[in-house]
């Protein structure tokens, strides 16, 4: 562990996190919310725009490196797991979608259906296939980090469902998971600063999935990397500028994104003591309005512009998050609170809008805030 991590948090850091590493109840790391059947209508609504898009191959942006002419193959031959929804990473969040539909809802009309998709797709042969693909030469940066925390965080899901297809599903997924987490950890230790974007290759959000994935797996090695290279990143950050977002095309917010990491890193007292100094805005208090406005879709048809109803949808489980990282006497939560609520209200409002430029992935993170999925 770094000592700018022992000089940050000291030994109640310490002992919290060996009794993390430690812990014998890593089944319960994730809290899976009680909801009435009613309350599963929102999420089978979203599991409709994965269901078709995990297979439809166009329209289908890659990320491809070519070696020579033999790389040039339609998206199903070159990821015959995760070749739709437009790109291989919401491919992957999308199968991710299916499976916490089942999971939860294991009743629903839908339930057989998402089965057969997820039964076609996460074969031994398909993902042999995408651990190729990874592995190949000219391609160490493939969907690093966003794509391959996601695809640990798929991995997550079955981890944790008891079920006998998604044991099979999870044998046949293990060696695209190792390969992404082998990657994860190569790369982390040569990241001397982090990436604080607000799109797919910001660290901060993708750090916490994998230290999701990290506690259900029971890796030690992995947690205690992400602990270190979130301090030497993060714990010496202050008045992080919330007030520069957000940028045109945001769909993670860097400062909530990295205030939501580091309170899975820090016990509640020195994690507000941490807060104060990273988001000194912040404040208690009886009127909450307008501490952080949401942001604006101009142009849902524009898939760039339409990242914005994807920021509201990360910033109001990024604020969620934070306040249940606080005290519960720390007055800030019924600020952080009322301006997820707010976030919430405006990126729900926009996920079903007839354009598949947002649909493809925008449930992915309707469902990952309304199931709770980053609350421990």
């Amino acid at each position: 562990m770094s000592d700018r991590l022992e000089r940050s948090c000291g030994s109640v850091f310490r002992r919290w996190l060996v009794t993390l590493l430690i812990g014998t109840s890593v089944a319960m790391a994730f809290r899976v919310p009680v909801m009435a059947q009613g309350e599963a209508v929102p999420v089978i609504r979203f599991a409709q725009l994965a269901l078709h898009c995990v297979h439809r191959e166009y329209p289908n942006k890659v990320s491809h490196v070519l070696v020579d002419d033999s790389d040039v193959r339609p998206p199903r031959e070159l990821t015959p797991a995760f070749y739709g929804c437009f790109d291989w990473h919401s491919s992957v969040h999308a199968h991710w979608l299916l499976v916490r539909l089942v999971r939860l809802y294991p009743e629903v009309n839908l339930a057989g259906l998402a089965r057969s998709k997820l039964d076609s797709s996460l074969t031994a042969d398909h993902v042999a296939d995408e651990v190729d693909y990874l592995q190949a030469p000219g391609r160490e940066g493939f969907e690093r980090p966003y794509g391959l925390a996601w695809l640990l965080q798929l991995a997550a899901e079955l981890r944790e469902w008891d079920d006998p297809d998604a044991r099979r599903w999870q044998v046949a997924l293990a060696p695209l998971e190792r390969a992404a987490a082998l990657r994860i950890k190569d790369w982390l230790p040569k990241l001397l600063y982090p990436v604080r974007s607000g799109e797919h290759s910001q660290t901060a959000f993708s750090l916490s999935l994998v230290y999701d994935w990290a506690k259900v797996a029971a890796d030690t090695q992995m947690l205690e990397l992400l602990a270190d290279r979130s301090a030497d990143h993060y714990s010496g950050d202050k008045n992080c500028p919330l007030n520069y977002e957000p940028s045109g095309q945001d769909f993670l917010s860097p400062c909530l994104a990295e205030a939501d990491l580091m309170r899975r890193m820090i016990e509640p007292a020195l994690f507000g003591a941490w807060l104060t100094r990273l988001l000194p805005g912040i404040s208690g208090g009886a009127d909450q309005s307008g501490w952080l406005e949401t942001a604006t879709v101009s142009d849902p048809s524009d898939g760039q512009l339409m990242h914005l109803g994807g920021l509201n949808l990360s910033r109001a489980w990024m604020l969620e998050g934070i306040a249940s990282g606080l005290p519960e006497h720390d007055q800030r939560r019924s600020t952080l609170l009322a301006a997820a609520l707010d976030h919430r209200r405006a990126g729900l409002a926009v996920v079903t809008g007839g354009h598949y430029e947002g649909e493809h992935w925008l449930g992915t993170f309707a469902t990952y805030l309304v199931t709770e999925r980053g609350l421990r």
